[in-house]
């Protein structure tokens, strides 16, 4: 019962007797305990078996133990005690985390080498293949591939060539078994003084085993497996073997693998050849190949090459005279063989390259139909045109295309700058013609029953709200077709598409080898359907050849370096895709827009020629397609990102820079007239003549508007007034120049 009642609670106080009530009033002081160690035992004794209260004696709460009551700590017997404890914990946690470094750093070179394929199935892999291209003539246009060089064995080449890379690249080559402790070492000292990456610690070997078999990225997982790499290249191979694949295989910048493609790079002669100054300056350049090539920073090449020279003389491979007196005698780089806009042929080569002969697996020399000095020519002209007044018109990009009547390419500038965009706006780019599609216009027409001198009316046209209109906003009434096409009359040619059906001139231009989408809509006639600039040239070329099929090639032969033909191209037989009779009046018809239309200032002395300009919506784009007998030339200016020009018109700057490449091509070459072609170009027959007396007052270069776009009021200053009617004016004018 004692045990069910509260404790410490109010409530009656039951009555004590006998020795209990005798005791419930006794204290303890203090200084009447036994002390703690002889009381010890017994309070173990009382934890271990507790003894239960009597039900008559009160239950007593237990009291907190003062702070005086709570027993001392020992105290540390000093500072040493303290540092000793600190030590062995910091060696302890030391070893810990060392043996877990050890273990994680022995499974990542686990996992580095188990991502290598086999050791044993590992073998140095071949060269990759070159791709020489060259000229019509044979000259060396340009080069392709990560292999230009032949292999040159370590013996063939002078001893200092070697030693140049062993002196900046790797001082301990012979000493070291792939994997330079001492050199990687002092690279982190180095580091660690410039508070940056200022050396490497790579060997020779392992620079040749990330060159054959690794990726240039760094990472932890790609520099171990280069080291696992580089320890098997020195087991299998001899340092002589391993110092040979290394020089063969470098990377010196400039589309440059190995000692003998960078000699022949940059200094016109064989590795064999090289100079001590320019063995130093090509080991100079393994740091850094596109930052330090000697044709694109020549300064910086030469302060490289400087170092290693210093380097060679220190390490005693050569005295210091012959270092001083290369310094004082820097080497100079030459101009490559393969530079500038002829890369773009380069390009399309490799494009068509698979179609020709498949996966190049080996080296080959591939023969084009490029004159080297035709596309210098080329480039030439549109570099300077662009330079003179690019800013005038807002005009930052040009192109050309010249082949000849069979389709052979002669010359092709695919861009301003190669080095500045890759793009080939030539062969890649697709934009609108322009009224440079008229003549399949008039072509299908002709094919139709109509005529040169069929009249047909120019006049406003309404086509459910949209208004074509002429680039003068005039109009002349019932003129010829001839008439229309040389000055460009939008609404005559939109009404004669509509007479002989979109559908059908779409249908005329993939014939004549067009082959872009074209759509069948009444703004055809106005070349608002985008096309490449290289198919536009090749479908004028039946008119140069009298009517037969074209299809623009620039390679002729691939062969292997040892001769082998792996592909000649086939003399296809050409279809007939434009009646003789039918080609021989369209080039009468275009031959007018040269002598008194928008190309006026087109003109090849002694030749006749004949073509059209065009001028997309909004002065977008600026063509002139023109041709001889010999040549079938195009010329497109404008801008990349489509924004308009200033008013730059075809008959302006293309036909500009048509004429410069023209004459250049044309001297020297026998004359020949188009095919059925009516007059000498020097003197007009007298049906030109006839032709001109009754024609309308030419306007200027047109622009071809798209539906539904107003066409804005062009300046009247680029109107050129014809003379004055009548046969002598006219006579006068063309014999002597009055406004030729």
């Amino acid at each position: 019962m004692a045990r069910g009642r509260k404790q410490g609670g109010g409530g009656r106080k039951e009555p004590r007797f006998g020795l209990a009530a005798a005791m419930a009033d006794l204290r303890l002081d203090p200084k009447d305990r036994i002390p703690a160690s002889a009381d010890a035992p017994k309070k173990s004794a009382a934890k271990k078996k507790p003894v239960e209260p009597d039900d008559d004696e009160p239950v007593r709460e237990p009291k907190a133990r003062s702070a005086k009551a709570a027993p001392a700590r020992p105290k540390a017997s000093g500072g040493k005690s303290r540092w000793g404890v600190s030590i062995g914990r910091l060696a302890y946690w030391s070893v810990v985390c060392g043996l877990w470094g050890v273990i994680a750093l022995i499974g990542v070179v686990i996992w580095a080498g188990a991502h290598l394929p086999p050791i044993q199935s590992l073998e140095i892999p071949k060269r990759p293949p070159t791709i020489e291209i060259v000229g019509y003539d044979g000259t060396m246009l340009a080069q392709r591939g990560e292999m230009a060089g032949a292999n040159v064995a370590l013996k063939d080449l002078p001893p200092y060539l070697p030693k140049a890379f062993i002196a900046i690249e790797d001082r301990r080559f012979y000493q070291h078994f792939g994997i330079d402790p001492i050199g990687i070492a002092r690279a982190v000292v180095a580091n660690i003084l410039h508070r940056g990456v200022s050396q490497g610690g790579s060997t020779l070997t392992q620079q040749l085993a990330k060159n054959l078999f690794l990726t240039q990225e760094r990472t932890l997982a790609r520099k171990l497996q280069e080291a696992e790499l580089a320890l098997w290249l020195e087991r299998k191979y001899s340092k002589r073997e391993i110092l040979e694949l290394y020089l063969n295989r470098v990377y010196f910048g400039s589309g440059a693998y190995g000692v003998e493609a960078a000699a022949q790079r940059y200094f016109g002669k064989s590795a064999r050849q090289v100079t001590v100054g320019e063995a130093a300056m090509l080991a100079g350049l393994v740091k850094s190949p596109s930052r330090l090539a000697p044709n694109r920073n020549p300064e910086g090449a030469a302060k490289r090459a400087q170092t290693v020279l210093a380097a060679m003389a220190e390490a005693r491979f050569i005295t210091e005279a012959q270092a001083q007196a290369q310094i004082a005698h820097p080497s100079v780089a030459v101009k490559p063989a393969g530079a500038g806009t002829v890369n773009y042929v380069a390009d399309w080569i490799g494009e068509v390259l698979d179609d020709l002969v498949g996966q190049v697996e080996e080296s080959i020399v591939v023969e084009t139909t490029i004159d080297p000095k035709l596309q210098s020519v080329a480039e030439a002209a549109i570099i300077d045109e662009l330079a003179a007044k690019s800013v005038k018109f807002n005009v930052s990009q040009g192109a050309l295309v010249a082949m000849t009547p069979d389709g052979a390419v002669r010359a092709m500038v695919g861009g301003r700058n190669y080095s500045d965009s890759q793009f080939n706006r030539a062969v890649t780019a697709r934009r609108q013609p322009g009224s440079a599609f008229k003549p399949f216009v008039y072509l299908t027409a002709i094919e139709q029953g109509l005529t040169p001198d069929t009249i047909r009316q120019d006049a406003p046209l309404d086509l459910k709200g949209w208004r074509p209109e002429n680039y003068t906003r005039e109009y002349f009434g019932p003129v010829t077709l001839t008439q229309a096409l040389a000055m460009s009359l939008n609404t005559v040619a939109v009404r004669v598409g509509l007479e002989v059906g979109p559908k059908n001139v779409v249908r005329t231009a993939h014939r004549l080898g067009i082959a872009s989408k074209l759509d069948p809509n009444p703004s055809i006639a106005l070349g608002t359907s985008e096309v490449s600039m290289i198919e536009l040239v090749g479908a004028y070329a039946p008119f140069s050849n009298g009517g037969l099929s074209v299809s623009p090639h620039v390679v002729t032969r691939i062969r292997t370096l040892d001769g082998k033909l792996l592909y000649m191209r086939q003399n296809e037989q050409p279809a007939q895709v434009i009646e003789p009779r039918n080609a021989a009046m369209m080039n009468q018809m275009m031959q007018e827009t040269l002598i008194s239309g928008t190309a006026k200032k087109a003109e090849i002395p002694g030749w006749i020629a004949a073509g059209k300009t065009g001028t997309s919506q909004d002065f977008r784009d600026a063509w002139f397609i023109g041709y001889t007998a010999h040549l079938v030339t195009g010329v497109w200016l404008g801008n990349d990102d489509n924004s308009p020009t200033k008013k730059a018109t075809g008959g302006g700057l293309p036909v500009e820079v048509w004429t410069r490449f023209m004459r250049a091509a044309h001297q020297g070459v026998p004359v020949a007239s188009l095919p059925n072609a009516q007059g000498s170009g020097l003197v007009p027959t007298l049906a030109q003549i006839a032709s001109q007396i009754t024609a309308p007052t030419a306007p200027a270069p047109n622009a071809a508007y798209a539906p539904r776009t107003a066409a804005p009021s062009p300046a009247r200053s680029n109107v050129r007034p014809e003379p004055a009617a009548g046969l002598d004016g006219w006579l006068v004018d063309r014999l002597f120049g009055g406004q030729r």
